[in-house]
C-alpha cells in the first residue's frame, strides 16, 4: 500500500522546479515508473509534482538546421509511429516500438523512458542493496543472469531504457531545466557509471528536469537500426539490445555508430566494432569481426555469460542486415 503524499499538478516549469526543491518531492510526467517504484517503496516520496499538464513539453517539431526536437512529455508511442523519425531515425523509431507493452507505450515518455530507475530485483525489492544506500551489491553472488557484463562494479544493474540506446547512437542532446535555467548536455554525458555515483543513474539534480531531445541533422547516406532480444515478445526488458547507425560513401562505411543495451549500467558504446567497419562492406567478414570485437572486455558472472554470445550475434545480425 502506498504511504500518503502531497500532490502538485504544475502549471509551468518554473513551477514544478521550485515545488521540487522541497524535500521528498519526486517529479510526475507518465508515471508509469514513479508509480511503481512507490507502490514498492523503492525511495519515500512526500511530494509528486506532475507535469504532464505542461504542452510546451509535447510534440515533435523540426529544427531550422533540419533536426528534430522532441518534447520530454511525447509518448514513447508518438514517437514509434512519427512518419519524420521513421524516414530519418530509423533507429528510434524501432527502439520506441520495442519499448514494454502498447499500453505503456501510450501512457509513458520520452523523458521519462531516459531517467527509470534500474529494474534489478534486488534494488526494486527488500533488500538494503548499495544503491539504496547500503554496502552490498546483492547481484554479486546471488542471481544474477540479467545483470551487467561490462561496467558494472560496484553495482552491476543494467539501464533498463531502450530509447536512450537509439539516443546515443544517433549522438542526440537533452535540454535540461533547472532553478540556473536551461543547458544542453550531450546524452552520452547524461548517464553516471556506478563508480561515479553508486546511487544515481544520471546527472540530473533533485529540481532539474529534461524538458527536450534534440536530434542532429541527418546528412548523406545514413541507415540505421535497432534490434532487442528478451526473454517474450513484450512487456520485457532487453537482455541486449544493439542499436546501429552507418554513414556510407558509394557502398563501404565511412562512419559507425554501435551502442548495446542491456548489458551496462548505460548505454554501452563499442568503439572497437565500429573502427573494424570503417572503410568496408558491411558484408559477412565484417560483420563477424566486429561482434567479435563488441564483445571486447566483457565481465560476466556466474549466471550471465550467455550475453556475451548474444552481444557476438546481436551485433553481427545487426550489421548483416544492411548488405
Amino acid at each position: 500500500m502506498m504511504k500518503n503524499f502531497a500532490y502538485v499538478k504544475a502549471g509551468s516549469i518554473a513551477e514544478a522546479i521550485k515545488a521540487l526543491g522541497t524535500k521528498g518531492a519526486k517529479l510526475h510526467a507518465g508515471g508509469t515508473d514513479l508509480m511503481g517504484c512507490m507502490r514498492d517503496e523503492v525511495f519515500q516520496v512526500e511530494k509528486v509534482v506532475s507535469i504532464s499538464g505542461l504542452k510546451d513539453l509535447k510534440g515533435i517539431s523540426a529544427k531550422p538546421d533540419g533536426g528534430v526536437k522532441i518534447g520530454a512529455l511525447t509518448t514513447i508511442a508518438e514517437v514509434a509511429a512519427s512518419a519524420s523519425i521513421a524516414e530519418k531515425y530509423a533507429v528510434l523509431a524501432q527502439a520506441a516500438a520495442e519499448v514494454a507493452s502498447p499500453q505503456l507505450r501510450e501512457q509513458g515518455t520520452i523523458g521519462g523512458n531516459l531517467c527509470q530507475r534500474p529494474r534489478c530485483w534486488y534494488f526494486r525489492g527488500d533488500f538494503h542493496c548499495a544503491r539504496k544506500g547500503g554496502d552490498t551489491c546483492y547481484a554479486v553472488d546471488g542471481e544474477n543472469q540479467y545483470h551487467a557484463i561490462f561496467g558494472g562494479a560496484p553495482c552491476f544493474f543494467v539501464h533498463p531504457s531502450d530509447i536512450a540506446v537509439a539516443l546515443v547512437a544517433l549522438q542526440a542532446q537533452l535540454m535540461i531545466t533547472g532553478p540556473s535555467g536551461s543547458k544542453a548536455v550531450k546524452i552520452e554525458n547524461f548517464f553516471v557509471s556506478p563508480d561515479k555515483s553508486i546511487e544515481k543513474e544520471n546527472i540530473l539534480a533533485p529540481s532539474e528536469i529534461v524538458t527536450e531531445i534534440h536530434l542532429p541533422p541527418i546528412g548523406g547516406k545514413v541507415r540505421s537500426s535497432y534490434r532487442k532480444i528478451r526473454a517474450r515478445r513484450a512487456w520485457d526488458f532487453a537482455l541486449t539490445s544493439v542499436g546501429v547507425v552507418l554513414q556510407f560513401e558509394n557502398e563501404n562505411v565511412s562512419k559507425a555508430r554501435i551502442v548495446l543495451g542491456g548489458v551496462a549500467p548505460y548505454p554501452w558504446r563499442v568503439g572497437a566494432a565500429e573502427r573494424l567497419l570503417i572503410g568496408k562492406k558491411p558484408d559477412s567478414t565484417a560483420a563477424a569481426a566486429a561482434g567479435q570485437a563488441a564483445a571486447q572486455g566483457a565481465n560476466p558472472m556466474r549466471d550471465n555469460a550467455y550475453k556475451v554470445e548474444m552481444v557476438k550475434g546481436a551485433v553481427e545480425e545487426s550489421i548483416l542486415a544492411f548488405t
